[in-house]
């Protein structure tokens, strides 16, 4: 993640100018993507899994903004569940991040990237005993 960088938004007009942290995209797209079906979770490393068993939610758990000076990147890391179709599941992601993202900052985002990092089964599947 970028270190202290803002996003401008918009034009400076008489009243000032907005600047947006990049925190603030992580936790738009990190809801944005948990309202999918078929996302078991988000990915996260070990401060965020000690700050959820403390109560704190991770809105932005599993998400990574990059800025360049012309664009902005998203990468978004998942679990997804078992029988659901991955790329039917990444497309509305990307879809539903960016409508997020665009409709809440007026953002365009050049990239979302999505990557899958495993798959979360319900139900263990009981090992056969059957010899074959």
């Amino acid at each position: 993640m970028a270190e202290n960088q803002l996003l401008n938004v918009g034009e400076f007009t008489p009243l000032g100018k907005v600047e947006i942290a990049p925190e603030v995209l992580e936790v738009i797209a990190g809801i944005a993507t948990t309202e999918i079906p078929g996302v078991s979770s988000m990915r996260g490393n070990f401060a965020t899994g000690v700050a959820e068993r403390l109560g704190k939610k991770a809105h932005g758990k599993g998400i990574k903004v990059e800025l360049s000076d012309d664009a902005v990147l998203i990468d978004v890391f998942i679990v997804v569940d078992y029988g659901h179709s991955v790329p039917n599941i990444a497309e509305k992601i990307q879809l539903n991040v960016r409508q997020a993202i665009e409709n809440m900052t007026a953002i365009h985002i050049k990239e979302i990237n999505v990557h899958v990092v495993g798959v979360h089964l319900e139900h263990p599947t009981e090992e056969k005993t059957e010899n074959y």
